[in-house]
C-alpha cells in the first residue's frame, strides 16, 4: 500500500471522526440523538469529496464516483431529515438513553456515534479506492447500471412509503403495492445495490477488488442487522396484517409474491 493511499485513509478517518463528533454536539443541542441518521448520507458524501483530490485515476472516473456518492448521500439525508423532524425521537435512541444510566451522552457517543463513524469509513472504502482506478471498463459500466437500479429502488420505495403514511385512510394497513409488492424493503435493497455499484466502480484495480467486505458489511447490516429485523419486529406488533404480508412477500431481493392460503 503506497504512501498516498495511507495518507488518504488517514485523512478520511480523521475527517469522519471530526464530523461525527460535531454531529454529536448538534444532537446534544437539539436533544435528539437521531440526528446521526441525517448525517449518515452526508458523511459518505463528505468522504467522497475529500478523497477526490487524492485520486490518481481518470478525471471522468473520479467525477462519476464522487457524483454518484454525493447524489445518494444528499438524497438520503434530505429524505431522513424531512421524515424525522416532525416526529418524536426514534425509539431506538430512547431505549439506549434509558439503559445508559447517569451519563447517557457518553454511552450514546461511544456505542452509537463512534460505531457509526467506523462503519461509515469502512463501507466507504470502495469509493476511496475507486478514485485511483484505471478507468471504467466492463465492471465500471456495470457498476453505474447497478447503482442506477439501486438508486431508483430506494428513491421510488421511499416515495411510495411516504405517500402511504400520509394517507389517513391507510392508517393501520400494510403497504403491499408498487415496489412493496415484490420486496418488503425496496429501500434497503436499493441501498445495497448502490454500494455494490460503487464497489464495481472500484474493481479496475486489485486494491479496489479487495474492498469487497465493505458492500458485504452494508448488505448484511441492512438485511440481517439493525435494518430489516428491528423494523419488522415493530411492524409485527403494530400491524395485524403484517404477518400475512411477510408470508407472501420476499424479505429483501424483489421476487413475485407467493400465493398464500389466506387468498
Amino acid at each position: 500500500m503506497g504512501a498516498g493511499v495511507i495518507a488518504l485513509l488517514a485523512v478520511t478517518a480523521a475527517i469522519t471522526l471530526a464530523a461525527v463528533t460535531a454531529t454529536f454536539g448538534i444532537a446534544r443541542l437539539r436533544r435528539r440523538y437521531d440526528t446521526i441518521d441525517t448525517f449518515w448520507g452526508l458523511g459518505f458524501a463528505l468522504v467522497a469529496v475529500t478523497a477526490f483530490p487524492f485520486g490518481t485515476g481518470p478525471l471522468a472516473l473520479r467525477l462519476t464516483v464522487a457524483g454518484l456518492t454525493v447524489a445518494w448521500g444528499v438524497r438520503l439525508a434530505v429524505h431522513l431529515h424531512l421524515r424525522n423532524h416532525s416526529r418524536p425521537e426514534d425509539p431506538r435512541y430512547k431505549e439506549i438513553v434509558e439503559r445508559a444510566g447517569p451519563n447517557p451522552g457518553v454511552r450514546v457517543f461511544v456505542r452509537t456515534y463512534l460505531v457509526q463513524a467506523v462503519v461509515l469509513w469502512f463501507v466507504s472504502l470502495p469509493v476511496q479506492f475507486a478514485m485511483s482506478g484505471t478507468g471504467f471498463g466492463v465492471t465500471g459500466w456495470l457498476g453505474v447500471a447497478v447503482w442506477l437500479v439501486g438508486f431508483a429502488f430506494e428513491t421510488i420505495g421511499d416515495e411510495q412509503l411516504r405517500r402511504f403514511r400520509d394517507d389517513p385512510s391507510r392508517r393501520g394497513d400494510v403497504l403491499d403495492t408498487g415496489l412493496w409488492r415484490y420486496t418488503r424493503h425496496p429501500n434497503y435493497f436499493g441501498d445495497a445495490c448502490v454500494w455494490w455499484g460503487l464497489y464495481l466502480l472500484a474493481c479496475s484495480t486489485w486494491p479496489g477488488v479487495a474492498t469487497v467486505l465493505s458492500p458485504l458489511a452494508m448488505t448484511a447490516t441492512l438485511a440481517k442487522g439493525t435494518g430489516k429485523p428491528m423494523l419488522e419486529k415493530s411492524l409485527r406488533e403494530r400491524r395485524p396484517g403484517y404477518a400475512d404480508y411477510v408470508e407472501r412477500t420476499s424479505g429483501f431481493v424483489p421476487l413475485p409474491p407467493k400465493r398464500t392460503a389466506h387468498r
